[in-house]
């Protein structure tokens, strides 16, 4: 490396320090100019490092404030200075540091925060709290984030389920222009005769006639619980997905110490979120005694429970209502948490007792899921992460 290209990358560091320390007197001997006052300013804000933009020397950061309209400009500064995904992190700290939860009431606002999952989970949250002058404008905020998760997950949820369902639809005897000649080759090759190089096919392997049938049962039985914000916003949003496909009848329950069956609204997504209660208690039994009572075809059913498990009912009867919809028949999955952050704390006693049962209790990735449901649907060990 030059010695000018050397100057500049250990300018660059200190630069990075100086934003990172924030205190004026930090021991980097860089001062700020410029933009990077301006981004130094709008960090100072929020996590109290340094200057708030436009205070005299000396003068530490007041915070944000209760003021909306420096929090929108606030909003805006950081917008300009910093990419979507650290914006969003800037604006859920703020939210956790600075009780700003109340200003999100003001379509003003809504206006000026850049969506993500968080931010809906806080939004729904607030909902019985939202007036209406701020309810359209939330909304289509919801709506906006709900078109960005749809439009990175739908079609290889469809594409994924469909597979699954087309190969547990194979046939043993099939027509002959039903047949799978890959599978069947490879079924056969025990068969193959050197002398006629051939492969005499005893059994023949054949795809499922389409059909306009409901081939499988999915119930997504949602904990609405505050830790599971995110977890439900990708549910509703799965849940539709999985609607829009004439095979599978799809159920959706959310659940705290009461149960709300939202199938009727799972054509849109944000009329589901919008009619969950984030927070309050929790009854798993109560839940899973309700989607027991749904099932009417055990063999062809998955049910998926996303929980924390901090259970608030039954202990006992839960883990029974499980054993029972197994032993039935119906394949039951147990996801901690269907979000990109991991698993939130759980009841890791409930976990192993539903692990004993032969259902592992396990975080999932939006990424992920449709792989595991692909696997439940074709009655297969589930991908663990």
């Amino acid at each position: 490396m030059t010695e000018s290209g050397t100057a500049t990358a250990g300018d660059e560091r200190l630069r990075r320090w100086r934003l990172v320390l924030g205190a004026e007197d930090d021991g980097t001997g860089r001062a700020l100019g410029g933009r990077d006052a301006a981004m130094d300013g709008a960090l100072g804000a929020l996590y109290g490092g340094g200057r708030a933009r436009g205070q005299a020397q000396g003068e530490r950061s007041g915070g944000l404030g209760g003021s909306a309209p420096r929090v929108a400009r606030w909003l805006g500064d950081i917008r300009t200075y910093f990419p979507s995904t650290v914006v969003q992190v800037m604006q859920r700290d703020a939210i956790e540091r600075l009780g700003l939860s109340t200003l999100l009431l003001e379509p003003e606002m809504l206006e000026a925060v850049e969506p993500d999952v968080h931010l809906v989970g806080t939004l729904l949250s607030l909902n019985k709290a939202m007036p209406d002058t701020t309810r359209e404008t939330a909304r289509a905020v919801v709506r906006k984030v709900v078109e960005q998760l749809e439009k990175r997950l739908a079609a290889r949820t469809r594409a994924t389920l469909t597979g699954a369902l087309d190969r547990s639809a194979r046939v043993s005897r099939p027509r002959h222009h039903d047949i799978d000649w890959d599978r069947t080759i490879r079924a056969n090759l025990k068969n193959y005769l050197p002398e006629h190089r051939t492969v005499v096919p005893e059994r023949l392997v054949g795809y499922g006639r389409a059909s306009r049938a409901v081939k499988k049962e999915v119930v997504l039985c949602i904990d609405q619980s505050g830790s599971m914000a995110a977890s439900v916003v990708y549910a509703s949003v799965f849940g539709a997905v999985l609607a829009s496909m004439r095979s599978i009848a799809t159920r959706l329950v959310v659940f705290d110490t009461a149960v709300v069956d939202l199938t009727d609204q799972l054509d849109d997504p944000v009329d589901v979120l919008f009619g969950t209660q984030l927070g309050g208690g929790t009854d798993i039994n109560r839940a899973l005694a309700y989607c027991q009572s749904k099932i009417t075809r055990p063999a062809d059913t998955v049910v998926v429970l996303i929980s924390d498990l901090y259970e608030g009912g039954i202990r006992d009867e839960m883990l029974g209502r499980v054993a029972a919809m197994k032993a039935a028949g119906v394949e039951f999955v147990t996801l901690l948490a269907l979000s990109d952050e991991g698993a939130p704390a759980y009841d890791r006693e409930h976990a192993a007792a539903l692990a004993a049962l032969g259902s592992p209790a396990f975080a999932c990735t939006p990424d992920l899921f449709p792989e595991v449901m692909a696997a439940a649907l074709e009655k297969r060990p589930l991908p663990v992460p």
